[in-house]
């Protein structure tokens, strides 16, 4: 058995964290500032001063009880933050942690990979069990204290002059490459954490503030009413529709329809977690936190509060992100519910039994929101029926790195000919109620996703550094041609198609499309208002 001073501990693991988990950090830091004889003492130092920052965050919260469950858990977590960094250049950051624990056990599947295990081995179970089986030499109470001041101090002033040393290179690290400390395991991830739950505590007040409760549907008793289908796309960017000018045919469906592609839509975040309440929520991007989504009703609330809209949420993707609680929710990512599945429960099948729902809210406007799988990644390939592959060879793992980027893109663009079968179906099923009400479908997807461009897959960056492939999404409007014609101008639309957009636009549209009077909509974010007639 081993023995082992705790000090001596902490000094070996973090220097295998550094080693050995930041394969991403040095790679980057190599790319940025060259690999020339002249830098070489500035890697050697920052290796030297992440190694000391381990030590001081491990020394700090280490005793007789708490070193080997630390250590271990860092072991664990850092060896699946190491494989996530270093197969998709993903960024751990506060959102990417909510967005993992919303993350349902079917998405996790999607990113088990031969890889991952080896990663699990060597990094995780084996460093850990040495920890475990470790026998730690512990001294008085008094002596433990002191060796840990004495390792705390040495460990700081080393950094210190570590960094005027070499104060050049580090003022760049600091000033102008912020990103690269994005990469830093496990210390960046253990910071969002801390941040994930600053953010998070709290967000359940005892009252959700109201908003809208002004609100009210103002049309003529004789008028017909809304039929709105929304649908809430997965993972789809603007780039790859060809109704957007994409080489390749993903819309072959699409474009017959008498619709508005808009080119430059912007989503609120990068990931489902923060993009999809935040979209709903009436405050804009800029201003949106998870904390204020929590805790302030949202535009579906507001529609409630008139007593005149049924609204139904049909779901098959993992959840609707707190956005439905207080609306009809059903879940269509199982057989019980969903008609149409085969390996998987397909986005089509939330379309079955819309009827017998229009049919029992008769004299009510209706909002039905559909909350697709869509370009659910790294599984591409799995997204979409196998009639739907016309774009091969085609990459047939969650292993990205693995395939060429003509595979990624097909599977990528096969799963949107299938998200434009899905939204045609849609339309058609619209069209049979386009005599008795005012009928018409919306589409936006929730965020992007790069596909390997610079060697970055998936999505969830910092929005701040996030590239225009995880930013810019598909998003479309279909009105009907009878009722809807008597209020709208489509030209005008199409007039406005290339205008910026962003996801801050959803809440007034859809309050403007179903009529609704109030103080919180906002005629200059409806995306409709400019082409809406005069009565």
């Amino acid at each position: 058995m081993l023995r082992l001073s705790q000090n001596r501990l902490i000094i070996i693991s973090s220097i295998f964290l550094t080693l050995f988990y930041n394969y991403k950090f040095f790679k980057d830091l190599i790319l940025t500032y060259g690999f020339l004889a002249s830098n070489i003492l500035f890697f050697s130092s920052i290796t030297i001063v992440l190694t000391l920052l381990i030590i001081v965050l491990l020394s700090l919260f280490s005793s007789k009880y708490t070193t080997k469950p630390i250590l271990i858990t860092i072991f664990i977590s850092s060896a699946f933050t190491a494989y996530f960094m270093d197969s998709y250049s993903v960024v751990i950051d506060s959102e990417m942690i909510r967005n993992s624990l919303q993350t349902s056990f079917k998405e996790s599947v999607d990113l088990f990979s031969f890889r991952l295990v080896l990663y699990v081995i060597f990094l995780a179970i084996i460093p850990s069990y040495i920890v475990y089986k470790t026998k730690i030499n512990y001294k008085s109470l008094k002596g433990e204290i002191v060796s840990k001041l004495k390792t705390i101090t040495l460990s700081l002033v080393i950094i210190v002059v570590i960094i005027f040393s070499f104060s050049k290179f580090y003022t760049s690290f600091f000033r102008e490459h912020k990103p690269l400390r994005y990469n830093i395991n496990p210390i960046y991830w253990i910071y969002s954490i801390g941040n994930y739950l600053h953010k998070t505590l709290d967000t359940a007040p005892s009252e959700i503030r109201d908003i809208g409760l002004d609100s009210k549907v103002v049309e003529d008793e004789d008028e017909p009413k809304e039929l709105i289908i929304l649908v809430i796309g997965e993972t789809v960017r603007a780039d790859r529709f060809s109704l957007n000018g994409y080489s390749k045919e993903t819309n072959p469906l699409l474009k017959k329809e008498d619709l508005v592609s808009f080119t430059n839509m912007s989503s609120c975040g990068t990931s489902t977690a923060h993009s999809v309440p935040c979209m709903f929520s009436i405050f804009p991007k800029d201003d949106y936190s998870y904390k204020k989504g929590a805790s302030t009703k949202n535009v579906l609330d507001v529609l409630n509060n008139t007593q005149d809209v049924a609204i139904l949420w049909r779901d098959n993707n993992s959840d609707s992100k707190g956005v439905a609680l207080r609306v009809d929710y059903e879940d269509f990512q199982t057989p019980k519910t969903n008609s149409i599945c085969d390996e998987e429960c397909r986005d089509e099948g939330m379309l079955v039994g819309l009827e017998d729902y229009i049919e029992k809210n008769r004299g009510r406007d209706i909002l039905i929101v559909l909350h697709q799988m869509g370009n659910h990644g790294p599984a591409y390939y799995k997204r979409y029926p196998k009639e739907f592959e016309k774009f091969t060879p085609v990459c047939k793992t969650n292993q990205l790195e693995n395939c060429t980027q003509e595979e990624i893109s097909n599977a990528y663009d096969n799963a949107i000919i299938y998200t434009d079968y899905f939204l045609s179906k849609a339309i058609n099923f619209l069209k049979k109620y386009s005599k008795t009400h005012e009928a018409g479908l919306l589409y936006l997807s929730d965020h992007g996703e790069s596909l390997g461009e610079n060697g970055i897959y998936l999505h969830g960056m910092p929005y701040a550094i996030a590239p225009k492939e995880q930013t810019r999404v598909a998003s479309l409007i279909w009105l009907d041609d009878g009722k809807m014609a008597h209020e709208y101008n489509k030209s005008q639309i199409k007039e406005n198609k290339d205008k910026e957009y962003s996801h801050d636009n959803l809440f007034s549209t859809i309050l403007g499309l179903f009529e609704v009077k109030t103080e919180v909509y906002k005629k200059e974010l409806d995306i409709l208002n400019e082409a809406r007639k005069e009565d």
